[in-house]
């Protein structure tokens, strides 16, 4: 999906409840209230908890539903990569002022990484930078 179609599409943050029921329904890929809440550890929240929660990642155009008589099917609308996509993009934006090199030097200095995992970060760098430059010469 196109950046500006997805943040026309996110157009608000989820809170920490909220994203722990999209985790869930992105892993189950659809299912009713009870289906939700089995995914959760103990102790569980109640019902109406997950109930109004789901309605609101409705209303936030999050979710939606299939309805069988009474009860309710629910199912994502955005695929967990686009919405991580949008995060992070808003993320490096606020924090990083768009550079993802500020963000793995801050990232590097608070984590202490050692010589051995900045040089896993090179290689991951290198690997992408390669990808990138076969799929111009294409």
């Amino acid at each position: 999906m196109h950046n500006f179609k997805l943040k026309k599409m996110i157009k608000k943050d989820l809170t920490k409840a909220e994203e722990q029921i999209m985790k869930i329904l992105w892993k189950i890929k659809k299912g009713f209230v009870k289906d939700i809440i089995s995914h959760f550890k103990m102790p569980k929240p109640a019902y109406n908890t997950v109930s109004t929660i789901v309605r609101i990642l409705e209303r936030k155009n999050f979710v939606s539903h299939k309805v069988y008589g009474k009860t309710h099917e629910y199912f994502p609308l955005i695929e967990k990569k686009d919405y991580t996509k949008n995060f992070l993009s808003k993320f490096i934006g606020n924090y990083f002022d768009n550079s993802f090199g500020q963000l793995l030097s801050f990232f590097s200095r608070e984590n202490d990484l050692n010589v051995k995992e900045l040089e896993e970060l090179m290689k991951l760098v290198e690997k992408e930078i390669k990808i990138k430059k076969n799929n111009k010469n294409v």
